[in-house]
């Protein structure tokens, strides 16, 4: 079978005419570009925001950008988004009318409840997927735009963040036997009664995902603004570098502690499928960029090293703690219960730590510490704030004696006081937590010792 490639193209990717033309250039460049899956238009230099979160604005009254501290109206969204489209589709020169028309009425539409958030939020792809498709024909390429409503991409009802269903694929799969390229909308699908829902933010990369899966795609190309996945945070260390590949459990481990280059559910079925995932640059397509993979051979011990920040952890300790049966099960049950995800879990034979992000906690502390005394009585409790976890990933680790003793001697140099350590069970990461105003000398100590040219 020829190569099959689904290359789905984020906000940054198709924010203007300009950068649509770039994506039209790419996807004629390999005849194996057959699926172009695209978000709604980012921002740009004239942009003050996203198109989204226009959207949101207008579906809940105004009440979006509100609790974001921000003094935008929903007549004042309503004219930036329309403003956005109307500019995107005379830059390109296409014929739009009717799309303009379409948008102003989906745009009034009276829709209520969590069904109106969801349909608004999905109004940037939908139009965006039918203005990209109309430039590619003008360019004389055989395309045409399949809507999620159209092809059966079947999602749960729960709106907000609906999950994809399992006919989807069947029904998705359905598309390799159409001609040419097909042009389809992220982030949105409809439910089995017809009703539009949302999966998360960031959802074009799944809906990418799931389509790869579906048609059993050669690759999953992502493309972003930038080259790939960098060793670090390139806007802390300049000479950070990109990484050419990682495997699926690499980049779940940098994923889960702060790498945002990519919405990790887009890789499951992905990863069932061993299709491979290229993280590329739209503005430079000459990048081989980063590629996810689910095995390689390490030629290094450190991959890449991430950081989350704004970290609180809650430490307890109780005589025989460990002796009684459930006592980690309930002490989680209630953060679950005030909706806060926790992160790990260190604990000895008669202490433990629970991370969480601080801000979920603020504001719930004191009734959260008197239901832990209500429940498990400890004999010490105490919440610190202000924690910095530093994240070295690599699967070479496994096979190299020795690594987490090197980044915790980097630190002595620096003065740095560690005071959580956490080693995974695949022995292929390990954790430090550390005050935050050391994180970023922590981080260079850490950069310096696994990455810098000697």
């Amino acid at each position: 079978m020829d190569e099959i490639i689904v290359s789905k193209f984020g906000g940054s990717s198709v924010a203007n005419a300009a950068q649509i033309d770039k994506v039209r250039k790419i996807v004629e460049s390999d005849p194996g570009r057959r699926f172009v899956v695209v978000s709604a238009p980012g921002k740009d230099e004239r942009d003050s925001e996203k198109v989204t979160d226009h959207l949101f604005n207008i579906a809940t009254d105004g009440a979006h950008f509100k609790a974001k501290r921000k003094k935008i109206s929903p007549k004042e969204s309503y004219d930036a988004v329309m403003a956005k489209f109307s500019r995107i589709i005379k830059e390109l020169g296409i014929e739009g009318d009717d799309i303009i028309t379409d948008l102003e009425k989906d745009l009034q539409s009276t829709i209520a409840g969590d069904k109106r958030i969801d349909f608004f939020a999905s109004r940037g792809e939908h139009y965006n997927a039918k203005v990209i498709a109309r430039y590619f024909q003008k360019k004389e390429m055989n395309a045409e735009v399949r809507l999620p409503e159209d092809a059966g991409f079947i999602l749960s009802d729960d709106f907000g963040n609906a999950a994809v269903q399992p006919e989807c694929h069947k029904n998705m799969n359905k598309l390799l036997a159409a001609d040419g390229v097909i042009v389809v909308p992220g982030y949105y699908g409809v439910t089995k009664d017809g009703d539009i829902a949302v999966l998360s933010r960031g959802g074009s990369d799944l809906t990418g995902g799931e389509l790869s899966y579906s048609i059993n795609a050669s690759v999953y190309e992502n493309w972003t603004d930038t080259d790939g996945i960098y060793q670090v945070n390139p806007t802390l260390i300049k000479d950070a570098e990109i990484i050419p590949t990682l495997t699926y459990k690499e980049i779940r481990l940098l994923s889960s502690q702060g790498f945002n280059v990519f919405h990790y559910d887009a890789m499951v079925n992905c990863k069932k499928r061993n299709i491979p995932i290229n993280i590329r640059n739209t503005n430079n397509p000459s990048a081989p960029g980063t590629m996810i993979v689910s095995e390689r051979v390490p030629d290094e011990t450190v991959v890449g090293i991430a950081r989350l920040d704004d970290i609180a952890y809650l430490y307890l300790e109780k005589d025989m703690m460990t002796e009684k049966i459930g006592f980690t099960d309930d002490l989680l049950r209630i953060f679950r219960e005030h909706d806060i995800m926790t992160y790990h879990y260190p604990t000895d034979k008669d202490d433990i730590a629970v991370l969480a992000n601080q801000n979920d906690i603020r504001g719930k502390a004191n009734i959260i510490k008197e239901d832990i005394m209500r429940t498990l009585n400890p004999d010490v409790m105490d919440i610190s704030y202000n924690l910095s976890i530093l994240t070295p990933v690599g699967i070479g680790m496994k096979n190299h004696p020795g690594v987490l003793a090197q980044a915790a001697s980097s630190f002595g140099g620096e003065n740095i006081n560690i005071e959580i350590v956490v080693q995974g069970p695949s022995q292929i990461s390990f954790h430090f937590g550390i005050q935050s105003y050391y994180a970023d000398d922590a981080m260079m100590a850490l950069y310096n010792t696994f990455f810098r040219k000697k």
